[in-house]
């Protein structure tokens, strides 16, 4: 194991790279919160201010990836279908069977100029996790309560309100709503089954309302969907920890674009064109795991050096001062102030794990293992 290798399995790295984050994540907060001042002026102004905001936060994780543990991303599209990335607004469908898929999608979304004006649906619990959903209120991320009778309204202001967004923005469908566990998958299909619907192998049942919400309030502003299925080489399940850890994995992605017109307007056939997308999906799964590969075109998009370069800046500015304090309070060998510099440490690992936990499969929500079996 060399030096570099050995350094990256070390708590007090993992804690000073946590530390880098949760700060430099605070200050950006605190920054936009002063940027609201700026939506009553200009609201473009306002909007793009934030996307480079949230850009020098994300893009330490999306560091963490690339160029950490060295993860390479692979795409399997066509090059007409490439050509469009970054240059339009769309419609991003994605499996959400890994910890790490969203990491994978940021990766995409900053090797194309999307990682600031990313967006999702994301569920509404977000909202009150520091850091991510505080970013996330200031990039007016639609947030719902997988409770459709209470969400419908919302959602779709929401989404109206970025008819005029002044960047390019991918935004980020889990159409499954929840991810895949075995125990998910066997009441969802359970479901299939009730309803006349071919059962999937790899995939949930994709709820469609918010798929056809999406598409009917973004229509004339996005330009397309990109159906987007995601597996790792060697049968490997990475997780953020095994990230942070340095290991390196291998993410495949297949990209299919499909024009907006192609996608009915009316919503029972367009939950029926979503339907037979996810039975293509898993098709595509299921060659993936018996040849290894999707079908496609092979693209590796580089790796830019900006998301090393802003890691290296935070730390930079946050470390030094860190580094100083700590060496003032051992050196004074006042016992009060080494046990209070310790329980600050501490808290920090407390938070740093916490912030880990999110993302963690056998954390994930119970939704699923029972919504299921309600109508949608």
């Amino acid at each position: 194991m060399g030096f570099i290798a050995f350094l990256k399995t070390q708590f007090i790295v993992h804690l000073l790279i946590g530390f880098v984050f949760v700060v430099s994540g605070l200050i950006i907060n605190f920054i936009q919160l002063c940027t609201l001042l700026l939506w009553p002026i200009n609201k473009q102004l306002y909007r793009r201010v934030n996307c480079r905001l949230a850009y020098s936060l994300w893009s330490q994780l999306v560091m963490l990836l690339e160029w950490w543990s060295g993860t390479e991303c692979t795409l399997f599209s066509d090059e007409a279908t490439v050509k469009t990335f970054g240059k339009e607004h769309v419609i991003i469908i994605l499996n959400h069977n890994f910890e790490i898929d969203f990491l994978c999608g940021w990766t995409m979304t900053e090797r194309f100029g999307v990682l600031g004006s990313s967006k999702v649906l994301a569920k509404r619990e977000l909202l009150y996790v520091p850091l991510i959903g505080w970013t996330w209120y200031f990039l007016e991320i639609v947030f719902c309560k997988r409770k459709w009778e209470e969400d419908r309204d919302t959602v779709i202001e929401g989404l109206k309100r970025l008819s005029d967004y002044p960047e390019y923005m991918w935004f980020l469908l889990y159409c499954e709503g929840t991810r895949f566990t075995e125990t998910k998958h066997r009441i969802s299909m359970e479901v299939a089954e009730s309803k006349g619907l071919p059962k999937l192998k790899y995939h949930l049942l994709p709820r469609t309302k918010g798929f056809t919400t999406a598409v009917q309030c973004l229509r004339g502003t996005v330009s397309a969907v990109y159906d987007v299925t995601l597996n790792f080489r060697g049968n490997k399940n990475p997780s953020l920890l095994g990230i942070l850890y340095g290991k390196k994995y291998e993410a495949d992605m297949c990209v299919r674009r499909f024009p907006l017109e192609d996608i009915p307007q009316d919503e029972k056939e367009a939950a029926n064109w979503l339907h037979k997308l996810y039975q293509e999906k898993d098709a595509l799964q299921e060659m993936y795991n018996q040849e290894g590969v999707f079908p496609g075109k092979q693209f590796k998009p580089p790796r830019r050096p900006w998301t090393l370069l802003n890691f290296l800046f935070w730390a930079t500015v946050l470390l030094s001062p860190l580094f100083t304090f700590g060496f003032g309070v051992f050196a004074s060998g006042s016992p009060l102030l080494i046990l209070a510099f310790l329980g600050l440490v501490g808290a920090a690992s407390f938070g740093v794990r916490r912030l880990i936990g999110v993302t963690e499969i056998e954390k994930g929500s119970s939704y699923g293992n029972q919504e299921f079996k309600k109508k949608e």
